[in-house]
């Protein structure tokens, strides 16, 4: 593999990718691909290595060995504050650096600028406009005024969203954004991506999960990942299965879908269903 990507129409594009730290192999061999209509989950048990995927995916990380290429930039041989404003990145370890006190407008604004947070930046009527369109995207336009320390929990998930979109990015990259939430936050989060997910003007995504019942409606493939592996991967409606659950997981699951939404559960033995009708 040369510097150049075989399909410049590739937002993501990895060849036998592995990442290592001391010693450990995280991630890989990984192949894959992300082309820009498509919508991917990445899902599997803790420490799988998805947020360590994801961290590639967004030039944070640069892989051990094989070929990464990002938005044809080629991981390794680029200056990746290049890509910082094509990449729109939504994580927890993002959260934790924001002020209490921060304004939510300047907040989704400053991603523009590559920093996190308003500082000395002269923001003009574009900014703002854009920023208002984005946050109504994820139904927060009458959270702007608000500081970051009094949003409830769902709300600053939402906040996170918009100003990941704020600079137009051509992948977004979503590290389990549900994380946290109660149920009302949850359902709301999932039909605001949904949403997102069936805009085709939106940019490619990538959200990592834990859980199936997470997965919004209108996106198009899933990878599986356990220690560091791919167990599965493909379109959704073929490769989210009951036997590659079971697979990834290690443990038997049952796997049941309604209205364009999966369920997830531990299956029952049939010796266990026969236990319990004898008592």
């Amino acid at each position: 593999m040369t510097d150049a990507q075989t399909d410049p129409d590739l937002i993501l594009d990895f060849h036998d990718v592995v990442l290592r730290r001391g010693g450990k192999e995280l991630v890989g061999p990984v192949d894959w691909q992300v082309e820009l209509d498509e919508r991917w989950v990445i899902i599997g048990p803790n420490g799988a290595g998805k947020t360590s995927l994801l961290r590639m995916a967004a030039a944070i990380e640069q892989p051990t060995s094989g070929v990464a290429f990002v938005l044809s930039e080629r991981l390794g041989r680029t200056d990746v504050r290049d890509l910082t404003t094509r990449i729109g990145l939504v994580s927890s370890a993002i959260a934790g650096r924001i002020p209490a006190g921060e304004v939510v407008s300047d907040l989704v604004i400053s991603a523009g600028y590559s920093v996190l947070g308003r500082w000395r930046e002269d923001y003009d009527e574009f900014d703002r406009e854009r920023a208002a369109d984005v946050l109504e995207s994820m139904g927060a336009e009458h959270l702007a005024g608000r500081t970051f320390g009094t949003l409830s929990e769902g709300e600053r998930k939402r906040v996170l969203i918009a100003r990941g979109l704020m600079t137009d990015p051509e992948v977004l990259l979503l590290d389990e954004p549900a994380a946290g939430l109660d149920l009302g936050g949850r359902e709301e989060l999932v039909d605001r991506l949904s949403m997102l997910a069936l805009d085709p003007d939106a940019p490619a995504m990538v959200l990592i999960t834990h859980h199936v019942e997470e997965i919004p409606p209108g996106f198009t493939n899933l990878m599986m990942l356990s220690e560091g592996q791919v167990t599965a991967q493909g379109p959704i409606a073929d490769t989210l299965t009951a036997e590659n659950l079971t697979r990834t997981f290690r443990q038997n699951i049952a796997l049941t879908q309604d209205d364009g939404r999966y369920f997830a559960r531990r299956a029952r033995r049939a010796g266990g269903h026969r236990r319990a009708a004898e008592r």
